[in-house]
């Protein structure tokens, strides 16, 4: 059977930093980065490669900025 891992794409100028997919991500590879986008927030980076694209960061975003995919290998 093909394992499942997965890819987030975050448009970094439609997060606001909320942290909110943070706490979310059961993999724990999100984080907030420490540079600022247009608008002056902190945005959201993946810094693992253990996702396995379940989505609940793009589900939980009150933003919408959080695009998932998954990658069957």
């Amino acid at each position: 059977m093909a394992k499942a891992k997965g890819k987030i794409v975050i448009d970094t100028e439609k997060c606001k930093g909320c942290g909110v997919c943070v706490v979310a991500c059961p993999q724990k590879c999100i984080s907030l980065g420490d540079k600022l986008n247009l608008k002056g927030y902190t945005f959201a980076i993946q810094d693992a490669t253990n996702c396995v694209g379940c989505a609940a960061c793009g589900i939980i975003c009150p933003d919408a900025a959080i695009t998932v995919y998954q990658i069957k290998e």
